[in-house]
């Protein structure tokens, strides 16, 4: 078994996830067949897979002292990933995500605050935040930190990974000390119309390996100039939530045993099987 170290850096949430029949229309209110309370967010959710997969994650984002964090932490506590808090001093709620799955199609609405009001400085990075790490993810929600942290970690030859689920300002000075960019069909930097567009503005940045996702569609990638395709395995689906977010931290399991094209193709086998489950915990629980 895997026994590597990771530090995932970005957003800490509170995800309240139900189940319905259909997302409720305006005015309109609906009954849910299933309902559970989870830690959420990319980087939180990746450093849970991280940890399931048998390494050592610790998440570092903005977690606090309001009552509603005790959740969040008993979470993450349950999955034995560890958390550095950068303001643990701060009293505000923790961002909330409310989330409709349709039973029918797995497709979900999420209706979420992410962590604009929640922003950390750079002098909040505990100093040894980086000993003996090997991989770092970033996604972006934390984006002066983010930067912080990959620089530091280009320094110390520590491979730096990037959730692109969407771009977000900021990610243009994070994106020079990238080894990894693994980013979703959303994710548009500026002026980028297409996917041509989209590898050749990250190729600018001398990243070594690029990869794009399509949910079900097969992930086109770009590894030192080799061009390819892998296709994702085909399952009745229950639930999509988080699913980029377990391919990530899937990825940083096997990239570290793995090439780029092996550890995208058997992330995207993990990612899969969780869609066949409600929720971003269950497939773990059928895993054991």
């Amino acid at each position: 078994m895997p026994n590597s170290k990771g530090l995932f850096v970005g957003l800490l949430t509170l995800d309240l996830i139900y189940l319905a029949d259909f997302a409720p229309r305006n005015n309109q209110k609906i009954v849910a067949t299933d309902y559970t309370v989870a830690a959420g967010g990319p980087a939180t959710n990746a450093a849970v897979t991280f940890s399931h997969l048998g390494n050592q994650a610790n998440i570092l984002g903005v977690l606090g002292s309001h009552p509603m964090t005790q959740l969040i932490q008993g979470d993450l506590a349950n999955y034995k990933v560890a958390i550095a808090d950068l303001e643990p001093s701060t009293s505000a709620a923790p961002p909330v995500s409310s989330i409709i799955v349709t039973q029918a199609t797995g497709e979900r609405a999420v209706v979420s605050i992410n962590a604009v009001k929640t922003q950390a400085s750079n002098a909040s990075i505990p100093p040894d935040i980086l000993q003996n790490v090997d991989i770092v993810l970033i996604d972006g929600h934390q984006m002066a930190v983010g930067c912080a942290i990959a620089q530091m970690a280009k320094a110390k030859n520590i491979p730096v990974v990037i959730d692109g689920g969407s771009w977000k300002t900021g990610f243009e000075q994070v994106l020079p000390f990238v080894d990894y960019a693994v980013c979703s069909a959303n994710f548009y930097p500026p002026n980028c119309h297409t996917k041509q567009e989209v590898f050749a503005y990250l190729s600018r940045f001398d990243i070594p390996h690029i990869a794009i996702t399509h949910g079900e569609k097969p992930i086109e990638y770009l590894s030192c100039t080799q061009i390819g395709t892998i296709d994702v395995p085909s399952i009745q689906v229950v639930d999509t939530l988080g699913a980029g977010d377990i391919f990530h931290g899937a990825f940083c399991n096997n990239i570290l045993q793995s090439s780029f094209s092996d550890a995208l193709a058997q992330a995207a086998k993990i990612a899969a099987d969780s869609c066949q489950f409600f929720g971003t915990r269950r497939w773990m629980q059928s895993n054991l």
